[in-house]
């Protein structure tokens, strides 16, 4: 099947061809038999680089009216924002941040890229253009399965549907077990394959020996790259695995040979590990190889790096500038989003020859190589060391292989002799876990519920499970399996002052939001977040002399505030500045249930009231062992915050003139 037998413009098909793309692959012309050109409902579960988002155009350039792209990260949102406006007479609008706006110039757009947080805000605050939609698609599905945004996604998508029951929708995921059970939820047709345009491999490497699924090894010279290591110990190690640098055994050294070889041989490779410091690390260790005169691209890698250099002067990207000149790279969600950029478009020009990556690079953003090598499988968690989900790693390995330039893609993992079997078992063999609802979590549906009420598409325990009843958990369980938390979660949301029950008889009564309910709904923060920054306002006021740390102090001190490391060398030093400054605190040090995380929002607490004193990305960075992305994510964040605060108090009728200083500040 050719582009040019599709319902697509000329102008269009022009555009695909001199792109290359004129030929369908065996999955999109499965998706378009399946009718994504007529509007049927469609979820493609298909690999990586197989041609997802060329179905995700196809539906949307033939639906009948406009469509919307919902995506789960921004830098994905903004890759695809890119693709699709090039699309010649195709209007494009995108939308990832101001959770308190109904995003209303959106309207009008032909296709609009977002993230699902910001579709179910624009919902709550009375957006209407989404009730235009003729066509939905939702990439990277399986992440329903996922505890903070899953149920944002689910709800989301749900929603969508009942406003709109002629809504065609389109689901896409590479990897995902259960994508029949999707299909069903959605009443969609099921397009599931292997096929991908170039082949993968994937094998498991002891020492310098790899054995491939498909019977073929190979063979890399650990021995030649241990030598040249400066022998010092790399704590990056899985559990389990023993050596030192520059013993042929050790798991960084096996790494660092499987990328020099598929480098002499003109690939690039991605490297997976754990951490954010061990991405750091790998990254000085290959530098010393000499990448960038190995893949011949030293000028251009001088060029990364003095990039990497003009976006701040912080530790890290002095770091991140000297591996790039090497022609390799770190990439973590530590990063700013400018050296992020810089990074993946290096790669992307082949000015790098390898990333040292967190699972966070695979999550979706297009950064294809030749070969993928997981070096660490299992990373600490709340019970310690355990094994990274199949379908975290199956994501990375997916990115091995570049179509047109890739004879074929190779995923290697790296283990011992003692590990080599269950790697073997759990991801080579290994099917990705199923996907389930999170939506059951009690906070989520707390947050949810109150939405329903707040928005009032329920007033009545019955009609939120109505307006829950086309959600993936109900289809899975059966809405009688969340009758039982809604009610727990109503009861939540009254003791927290943010539902009230109105009666007119011993059983009969109607919820509806308080205004302290609805500003929360409405400002997208969670009914936990909006109940703690009241009491802090309303203990802020009585505050005789309340500064912008007072401000940041209530903030922070809430979940939707990322937390902050705090290492055991700092703890004294952070208790010792909150017993300084308790005046202009709203919690006394006695009463925190959880010291250790009260700990950590007086932490960045400090870091925010230090920024807008005046203090730099640099100092903060050094001064505070965080990572420059981390900063800005705070910043960000706290912008947020400190406007739903103000909001809140409003409706309180509190003002906390702090409040509104930080907020100018930021």
């Amino acid at each position: 099947m050719r582009v040019r037998d599709l319902p697509l413009s000329q102008p269009v098909v022009d555009h695909f061809a001199e792109r290359g793309v004129r030929e369908l692959y065996p999955p999109q012309r499965a998706a378009v038999e399946a009718g994504v050109c007529e509007g049927a409902d469609v979820v493609a579960a298909v690999p990586t680089a197989s041609g997802k988002t060329f179905i995700a155009q196809i539906a949307l350039l033939t639906a009948d009216g406009p469509g919307l792209y919902v995506c789960p990260l921004r830098a994905l949102a903004r890759e695809k924002y890119e693709t699709f406006a090039a699309l010649p007479g195709v209007d494009v609008g995108i939308s990832t941040g101001d959770f308190d706006a109904t995003g209303e110039a959106l309207a009008g757009n032909d296709v609009v890229v977002a993230t699902s947080e910001k579709v179910d805000s624009a919902i709550r605050n009375g957006a209407s253009w989404v009730d235009e939609l003729a066509c939905v698609v939702v990439d990277e599905v399986h992440l329903l399965g996922a505890k903070r945004r899953g149920p944002t996604l689910e709800v989301t998508l749900a929603t969508l549907r009942r406003r709109n029951p002629e809504l065609q929708t389109v689901a896409l995921s590479a990897t995902v077990d259960n994508p029949d059970a999707i299909a069903d939820w959605l009443d969609a047709e099921l397009v599931e394959s292997e096929w991908r345009p170039v082949e993968l491999r994937t094998g498991v490497a002891v020492g310098g020996e790899v054995a491939f699924d498909d019977g073929t090894s190979l063979s890399v010279d650990v021995d030649s790259i241990a030598d040249g290591a400066d022998g010092e110990g790399d704590e990056g190690g899985d559990a389990g695995e023993v050596g030192d640098a520059g013993d042929a055994n050790d798991p960084t050294e096996v790494t660092a040979a499987l990328v020099a070889d598929a480098v002499a041989d003109g690939g690039q490779c991605l490297a997976f590990v754990r951490s954010r410091r061990e991405a750091v690390d790998l990254a000085e260790r290959l530098a010393d190889d000499g990448l960038a005169a190995e893949l011949g691209v030293e000028d251009a890698a001088a060029a990364a790096a003095e990039e990497a250099t003009d976006v701040d002067g912080t530790l890290t990207g002095r770091q991140l500038a000297d591996c790039l000149r090497a022609g390799v790279a770190f990439h973590h969600a530590g990063l700013r989003s400018g050296h992020r950029g810089v990074v993946e478009s290096a790669f992307r020009e082949r000015d790098v020859a390898c990333i040292c990556a967190t699972p966070t690079l695979a999550a979706g953003i297009n950064v294809p190589a030749r070969r993928v090598v997981v070096r660490d499988q299992r990373r600490y968690g709340e019970g310690g060391m355990s094994w990274i989900p199949t379908l975290e790693v199956h994501q990375m390995c997916g990115r091995a292989g570049r179509p047109g330039l890739d004879p074929h893609g190779e995923a290697v993992l790296v283990a011992d002799a003692d590990t080599r079997d269950e790697v073997h078992e759990r991801y080579v063999e290994g099917e990705p876990e199923a996907v389930e609802s999170q939506l059951a979590d009690p906070a989520a549906l707390r947050t949810h519920v109150l939405a329903a009420v707040a928005t009032g598409f329920a007033a009545t325990e019955s009609e939120i499970l109505d307006v829950f009843e086309g959600t993936f958990y109900a289809r899975e369980t059966g809405a009688g399996g969340l009758a039982d938390a809604v009610a727990v979660a109503v009861d939540d949301l009254v003791a927290a002052g943010m539902v009230a029950r109105e009666t007119g008889g011993v059983e009969d009564y109607r919820l509806v939001a308080t205004a302290v309910g609805e500003t929360t709904s409405k400002q997208y923060v969670r009914p936990e977040t909006g109940e703690r920054i009241v009491a802090g306002l309303r203990a802020a006021a009585d505050v005789s002399d309340a500064t912008t740390l007072t401000a940041f102090e209530v903030i922070c001190d809430t979940p939707d505030m990322q937390d902050t490391y705090l290492g055991n060398a700092e703890r004294a030093d952070v208790y010792q500045f909150a017993r300084t400054n308790a005046a202009h605190l709203t919690t006394d040090m006695t009463e925190p249930d959880d010291f250790e995380g009260w700990l950590e929002s007086v932490k960045t607490a400090r870091i925010l009231d230090e920024w807008i004193g005046g203090a730099t990305v640099e100092e903060l960075v050094e001064r505070y062992r965080i990572g420059p992305g981390d900063l800005d994510s705070r910043v960000e964040r706290a912008e947020w915050l400190l406007s739903a605060a103000e909001a809140l108090g409003e409706t309180i009728g509190v003002r906390v003139p702090a409040v509104s200083r930080a907020r100018s500040r930021l």
